[in-house]
């Protein structure tokens, strides 16, 4: 038995591991263009340790350039809404990649506009398809229902993840990452 815990955990490294590679390599690719000023109202400031700013040593976003990386979908139940929902957002790892986030960067500080934060360990992003969510069941999310931005883990499709420390790392009405 417990070898099989052993080889389990070896195999979770290895996936983990493969799955900086690959993220390391999408930065490779993507931090060569150079990143675009918001047109609209800025809905995210990414800053710490990336490549790629576009105002003041930060990453700003409004929703159209956000809405430019790859589309994705969660279905998923939450702790403070009713049933299973369906989120449409991106990727925080395609963001990520997009900046080109520092390898030896660990933690992100997650900062919601009531001015909640939270240290999220980096490899969350990369060990899980966590969501910047920009819509709930096909409507966009506001600051009136947690948005315009809200973090959401994939959390039906993994046990570990419907633990309550996960549950803290859900920021909703996000407004800033600061990579550290």
């Amino acid at each position: 038995m417990a070898n099989n815990k052993n080889l389990t955990k070896q195999v979770g490294s290895l996936i983990v591991g493969f799955l900086w590679c690959l993220a390391l390599q999408a930065t490779a690719d993507t931090a060569e263009q150079a990143l675009e000023l918001p047109k609209d109202k800025v809905v995210l400031t990414v800053d710490g340790l990336i490549e790629q700013t576009n105002m003041n040593g930060q990453a700003v976003f409004d929703l159209t350039m956000l809405q430019s990386l790859p589309v994705s979908t969660i279905s998923t139940s939450t702790v403070v809404t009713d049933g299973v929902k369906r989120f449409d957002g991106v990727l925080v790892r395609d963001l990520f990649a997009r900046l080109g986030v520092a390898e030896h960067a660990q933690y992100v500080e997650a900062v919601a506009f009531n001015d909640y934060r939270i240290d999220i360990p980096l490899v969350d992003f990369y060990e899980y398809d966590v969501l910047l969510a920009t819509h709930m069941d096909g409507q966009q999310l506001t600051l009136a229902d947690k948005g315009p931005l809200w973090v959401v883990y994939p959390r039906d499709e993994h046990r570990k993840l419907q633990d309550i420390r996960f549950d803290y790392r859900w920021v909703w009405q996000l407004k800033q990452l600061s990579i550290r």
